[in-house]
């Protein structure tokens, strides 16, 4: 299987969720502990980052590297509310998320009338 990687969309993304924060370039290197221009570089596909620079990245962007990676285009807000219930779902014991399991199966199975 060929599997096509798009550097150029993962750096739109990369960008995307930059602005989104409202942070330079130049702070997102400094909080993923990259070089000045290189993050510059791969949000122009110029640069092929690491899978070690994308997480860094990710981490510094306060988000997960699927966002990056994926073709889905997920909208900022959306990300930042599953992320909100990520954290949230951290401090869960066993049954809390057996429960909550549970619940989002339901949500997902209901039929929504418009």
């Amino acid at each position: 299987m060929d599997i096509q990687i798009d550097y150029a969309a993962i750096g739109r993304r990369i960008a995307r969720r930059r602005r989104f924060l409202g942070l330079k370039q130049a702070e997102v290197c400094e909080k993923a502990g990259l070089n000045d221009k290189y993050l510059s570089n791969i949000e122009r596909a110029v640069s092929i980052p690491s899978i070690e620079t994308l997480l860094r990245i990710a981490r510094a962007l306060d988000t997960s590297p699927e966002e990056f990676l994926t073709d889905a285009e997920v909208s900022p807000a959306l990300q930042d509310k599953r992320q909100a219930i990520e954290r949230r779902l951290k401090n869960f014991d066993s049954s809390q998320l057996d429960l909550t399991d549970d619940f989002t199966r339901w949500v997902k199975d209901r039929k929504y009338e418009e």
